[in-house]
């Protein structure tokens, strides 16, 4: 699959980005579509991990790309952001993100719309820079932010945009497991294994309703 290798682990698709940072473009935001497709619609696999290369899970939105579009069309390309933020939040699989190096901006994002998060402690930060980057998060991003992070650890990484590495990001909540480089994969596997088996339909139903201010601004309109 264009921009992942697979492996399936039983009930488990273990997804690897292979393309350096792992920047969200166009070519990316097509490749997560394809991935989640493959891994929903195969009636076998029941649990997600998506996890990254050498020093890099995903640096965050392609900026070459998106600063060369009009409004409109930059407009259109977030708005594909959202509804793949939201898909991965209310998606019918038990999700877990095995962060293997830097996690920055949209790709924070996309991390922290997954179920379970793993870190490395060795290498690599978590951080939500949109303050200097100047691009405000859209409301749905803001919402998501607020329902996966508890709020005094949500408008410090905010405000402060600092950067935190495996440690502190366990210590406050923001991964749920901080590990060394060599086990931030079976870590992820091991999550995804014992949770895996879920009611595909359930799960969906569950998430929705636990986030339903994210969920309402980062989904179609039903």
């Amino acid at each position: 699959m264009s921009g992942f290798a697979i492996d399936i682990d039983g009930p488990v698709l273990v997804a690897t980005m292979a393309d350096g940072e792992n920047r969200l473009g166009t070519p990316m935001l097509v490749a997560w579509n394809d991935l989640l497709d493959e891994a929903e619609g195969n009636p076998s696999v029941s649990s997600l991990v998506v996890t990254g290369h050498d020093r890099h899970w995903s640096t965050g939105l392609d900026l070459d790309e998106v600063l060369d579009l009009d409004d409109t069309a930059a407009h259109t390309f977030m708005r594909k952001v959202d509804l793949l933020l939201g898909r991965i939040l209310t998606a019918p699989l038990v999700t877990v993100a095995a962060l293997n190096g830097h996690t920055y901006a949209a790709g924070a994002l996309v991390a922290l719309a997954f179920d379970y998060r793993t870190m490395r402690v060795d290498r690599g930060f978590f951080c939500l820079p949109s303050v200097v980057v100047g691009i405000p998060f859209s409301p749905g991003r803001s919402a998501l932010i607020a329902a996966k992070l508890p709020q005094p650890i949500a408008h410090d990484l905010v405000v402060s945009c600092r950067r935190i590495g495996g440690h502190e990001a366990a210590r406050s909540g923001v991964v749920h497991r901080a590990v060394d480089a060599t086990n931030v994969l079976h870590a992820a596997r091991e999550l995804a294994h014992a949770y895996s088996g879920k009611d595909p339909a359930t799960l969906t139903t569950v998430k929705r309703r636990m986030y339903p201010e994210a969920t309402g601004m980062l989904t179609p309109q039903r």
